[in-house]
């Protein structure tokens, strides 16, 4: 359904985004990851045709960013970063504007006006001045000026920035619900936010994508070694011996109390070596009093793929 091609964005010597290239499906709500800076907002922007690509081009069902951005401007609801709302003015009202620049029929307006609030939960605040909303509910208000013209496509750039817990959880839910029924592009430094919601993970660093697929692919993808923790009561002058037993592994000795001995041990993750150690202490009649796997977490790879620091 959407399309980047060899994607560009330059801010004169500055390249924001560089020859990037994924495709969205339809009915997808797809998380795009990156730290600050990494070029997140500026690929939206052009996405909705806020920017001109530099190089490239952007495809959504047939149409393309540079010949036909009014057409895909209609397909698209997009909230920004920044909710630029005119504070002075009431939600019914805010929204009553954003209809007739959506050219929504008067005919029609109250009939979607009343499913739009329904859906975000503006009911108790409608008539309410949006500068005496709290955060969560002006969020609810830039939603709603979104999807006002039942857009196919949903583009929402770091939705739950500054809202606490229980408005994260009210915005996460309100987010899984259009999700049924629109393509939806969640944007976020925040890794935790993009899981929580998306299906699948396009991460971007320095402007470059780094990284693509489920939560649970990058992290395949990207955890090369595996690592055990271990906690013995054996000699530590008799762990030389566990070395040469197990060539392939790295042990190493992390701390020593009386016979007490913490090793750390590394291995490639196509092998699971746990078995294999335990049989060989048992062996020599050590005491095995803890051993722990670590398995590489989302935070891992993320940290992993980005990095390197930031590219604006």
């Amino acid at each position: 359904m959407i399309q980047l091609q060899n994607l560009v964005k330059d801010y004169g010597s500055l390249r924001a985004v560089d020859k990037i290239n994924f495709t969205i499906n339809k009915g997808e709500i797809l998380g795009f990851l990156g730290p600050n800076g990494a070029g997140k907002s500026t690929t939206l922007k052009m996405i909705t045709c806020f920017l001109t690509p530099t190089e490239g081009n952007i495809e959504i069902d047939n149409f393309n960013v540079l010949e036909h951005s009014k057409e895909i401007r209609k397909m698209i609801g997009y909230l920004p970063e920044h909710n630029p709302l005119y504070l002075e003015m009431t939600v019914y009202d805010y929204l009553k504007f954003v209809a007739e620049i959506r050219e929504i029929k008067k005919g029609d307006f109250k009939r979607i006006l009343t499913t739009t609030i329904k859906k975000c939960g503006l009911n108790e605040v409608i008539s309410r001045s949006i500068k005496t909303l709290s955060k969560g509910f002006r969020q609810r208000v830039g939603i709603a000026q979104a999807i006002i013209h039942d857009p196919k496509i949903l583009i929402l750039d770091e939705p739950t920035s500054g809202l606490d817990p229980n408005q994260i959880l009210e915005i996460r839910d309100l987010i899984r619900e259009l999700g049924r029924e629109k393509t939806l592009i969640i944007s976020s430094h925040i890794l935790q936010e993009v899981e929580a919601v998306c299906g699948r993970i396009v991460i971007i660093n320095k402007g470059k994508i780094v990284g693509s697929g489920s939560t649970d692919e990058l992290r395949m993808s990207n955890q090369r070694k595996a690592k055990l923790n271990l906690e013995l009561i054996a000699p530590e002058n008799e762990i030389d011996e566990m070395r040469a037993a197990f060539p392939m592994i790295k042990i190493a000795i992390n701390e020593v109390e009386n016979d007490n001995v913490r090793l750390e041990i590394t291995y490639p993750q196509e092998t699971d070596y746990r078995k294999d150690i335990y049989q060989y202490i048992k062996k020599r009649d050590w005491s095995l009093l803890e051993m722990q796997r670590h398995v590489s977490s989302s935070e891992d790879v993320f940290r992993n793929l980005t990095a390197g620091g930031k590219n604006e």
